[in-house]
C-alpha cells in the first residue's frame, strides 16, 4: 500500500472527530447566548472587583441570613430554595453567588480567600443588604464563613453549618492531596467548558433540585442552564483557583485556636 494513501487515510481518521468536536462546541457556545438571553437572573447584578456578582434576596425580618454555597453547586441562587423559601416569610434571605458560580460572571482576579471573602461582602453591600449577618455556608465555604467571623467579628451573628467544612478536614489532606484536586478540577473544567456536560444530562437532571417540587418548571429550565453553563465546580477559570481558596486558609494553622466564634452556633432559627 502507498505509503502517503496510509498517511493520507490516518489524517482523515483523525480529522473527523476533531471537526465534530469543533462543531459541537460551536453549538454549545451558541446555546449558552441563547439560554443567558432566555434566563436573566432572578435577583441584582452589582459590579464587584471588575466583574458582575449576582445576589438573590426575599423576605422581610429582623435577622438576615446569608446563604454561600460550596464547590460543586451552579446555580445556589435556585439550589437553596427548598431552605430558605420555608424562612423568608420571618427572615430577610439573601444568597450570593460568587464569581463563576449561578448568574454571576467569572473573573481573573485570585480565588484565594481574602479575595473571596471582600467580594461577598462588596456584593451584599452594593445589592442593599447590612449586617449583622448570620451565614448559612454549604461544604467549602465554611472555611470562608469562619474566616468571616474571625476577621470582623461584628459583621457575624452566628453561623449554621449546612454540611460545612472546617480547616481541619484540609489540613488533614496534605498539600500534595490538594494539589492533585486542584489539577483534577482544572481539568474536569476544561470538559464543561467544551459543553460535555450537555451529552451528560443525568448529572443536574438527578439533583434534589430537579427531581424535587420547590422549583417551577421555568425555575427548571434556568436551573439546567445554569448547570450547562456553570457544570462542576462552578464556571471553569474561577474555579481552578478553588484550591488556592482552601491552601491559603489551611496555611493558616493559628486559626485552628480561635475562640471568638463558635462553628455552628444555634441559633433561634425556625423553619
Amino acid at each position: 500500500m502507498n505509503k502517503r494513501k496510509v498517511i493520507r487515510g490516518i489524517l482523515f481518521l483523525l480529522a473527523v472527530p476533531m471537526a465534530a468536536m469543533g462543531v459541537f462546541i460551536g453549538f454549545h457556545g451558541i446555546s449558552l447566548q441563547i439560554e443567558r438571553r432566555k434566563f436573566p437572573p432572578i435577583g441584582k447584578l452589582v459590579e464587584v472587583n471588575g466583574h458582575q456578582m449576582h445576589v438573590y434576596s426575599e423576605g422581610e425580618g429582623g435577622e438576615t441570613l446569608v446563604f454561600l454555597s460550596g464547590s460543586g453547586t451552579a446555580a445556589p441562587a435556585l439550589d437553596f430554595k427548598a431552605l430558605y423559601s420555608r424562612l423568608s416569610s420571618r427572615y430577610r434571605i439573601a444568597v450570593v453567588e460568587r464569581a463563576g458560580y449561578g448568574f454571576s460572571d467569572t473573573a481573573d482576579t485570585p480565588r484565594d480567600i481574602d479575595t473571596v471573602l471582600e467580594e461577598t461582602r462588596e456584593a451584599l453591600t452594593l445589592a442593599g443588604e447590612s449586617g449583622p449577618y448570620i451565614l448559612f455556608p454549604h461544604s467549602l465555604s465554611g472555611i470562608e464563613a469562619i474566616y468571616w467571623g474571625q476577621k470582623y467579628p461584628s459583621e457575624v451573628k452566628g453561623i449554621i453549618g449546612l454540611d460545612a467544612a472546617v480547616p481541619s478536614l484540609y489540613l488533614s489532606w496534605g498539600e500534595e492531596t490538594l494539589n492533585k484536586s486542584a489539577e483534577s478540577m482544572a481539568k474536569i473544567s476544561v470538559l464543561y467548558q467544551a459543553g460535555m456536560i450537555r451529552l451528560h444530562p443525568e448529572l443536574y437532571d438527578t439533583d434534589p433540585a430537579m427531581t424535587g417540587d420547590i422549583l417551577s418548571d421555568e425555575e427548571k429550565a434556568a436551573y439546567k442552564a445554569e448547570c450547562r453553563k456553570s457544570g462542576f465546580p462552578g464556571k471553569a477559570g474561577s474555579n481552578s483557583g478553588t484550591l488556592l481558596y482552601i491552601r491559603r486558609f489551611s496555611g493558616c494553622r493559628g486559626m485552628e485556636g480561635h475562640r471568638h466564634i463558635l462553628y455552628c452556633i444555634i441559633c433561634r432559627i425556625t423553619i
